[in-house]
């Protein structure tokens, strides 16, 4: 295996996806030649010609409108949002148009065969408009499928299924992770199942979940719970639509109790979709009332963020009281 950091990884997936498929195309806002603004592209365009890894305008409405199209005719387009801060004005677009597209003609015609990649999240001093995780709002979108990687590992394989799958994919990168989260990752061709969670670590006491670069907040509080003999089952949910509502019933009517850690704001995160479902699956299983630990209910503030962020710190208080309710 090859030692890659996240954005290798992502590219690397994008390089087997173009190789194997002339009718594969990267595009977005500066995606050719400069390799994107994180360079998640970086040389596609130079091995495969202007016609397949090429700039857009800046105007994301338009990108979408372009790959629904291009989706139609059969085309395999992986569209970039630059930032998931700046896909609302796609949101018609994608909310509208690529999630029905298959409905509204009985299956007749699809855009199945898009991908839309945009990295999110914050940790990187962003600010308000480039810190923000808006998974929910697509969440809420039949027809769509949404996925989260944790690691490189995570990324390459879910990003294969992704551009593989016949239907369209919102695959949301954690760009705190990019140069930060580096590891093992096979160089040939492999996929990891969309929809399947990862229970990461086995415990007895609590289910710790969550998805994309909160997975490093809810393994650091349970290293901190260990030391006062808590253990923690940790899963890596990965697929926000569709989502694994077994293994998280399971691992809760093992523990008992349940700890749900995401970076967007609370209310109306997709934590509360998973805390309703899971309290009906488990009610008589549970030991203590579903824990949420997410962002602050506010815009993403720039001198405040860590106040903001759901933290490890944060995350462990609420798996003492869990515990001790």
């Amino acid at each position: 295996m090859a030692q890659m950091n996240l954005l290798q990884a992502i590219n690397n997936a994008l390089d087997i996806a173009m190789a194997e498929d002339d009718s594969t195309l990267c595009f977005g806002e500066d995606v050719g030649h400069f390799g994107g603004v994180f360079r998640a592209t970086s040389g596609l365009q130079e091995k495969y010609g202007k016609a397949r890894c090429f700039n857009t305008p800046l105007v994301e409405q338009g990108i979408m409108g372009f790959a629904n199209g291009l989706a139609a005719q059969g085309s395999r387009p992986i569209a970039e949002i630059q930032f998931a801060d700046y896909i609302f004005p796609a949101f018609d677009q994608i909310v509208n148009e690529t999630a029905k597209f298959r409905y509204r003609s009985g299956n007749q015609f699809d855009v199945g065969r898009l991908t839309i990649r945009t990295p999110y999240g914050g940790g990187i001093a962003g600010g308000l408009y480039h810190s923000q995780s808006p998974e929910a709002y697509f969440a809420h979108t039949p027809g769509l499928k949404v996925v989260v990687p944790r690691n490189p590992y995570q990324a390459k394989g879910l990003l294969l299924a992704s551009i593989r799958d016949d239907n369209p994919v919102i695959f949301f990168e954690p760009k705190r992770l990019y140069r930060a989260s580096i590891g093992e990752v096979p160089e040939d061709d492999y996929q990891l199942p969309i929809g399947k969670a990862e229970v990461v670590t086995q415990g007895n006491d609590i289910s710790l979940l969550a998805w994309g670069a909160q997975m490093e907040m809810i393994e650091k509080a349970a290293e901190m719970a260990a030391a006062d003999g808590i253990s923690c089952e940790i899963i890596d949910l990965r697929s926000i639509l569709p989502w694994d509502v077994e293994t998280i019933a399971n691992s809760v009517m093992k523990t008992g109790r349940l700890l749900i850690s995401h970076e967007a704001p609370l209310t109306s995160g997709f934590a509360g979709e998973i805390a309703a479902t899971i309290q009906n699956e488990c009610f008589l299983h549970l030991e203590s009332p579903i824990a949420r630990v997410c962002g602050a209910d506010t815009p993403y503030p720039l001198s405040l963020e860590r106040e903001h962020m759901a933290d490890h710190l944060k995350i462990y208080e609420a798996i003492k009281r869990s515990v001790n309710y």
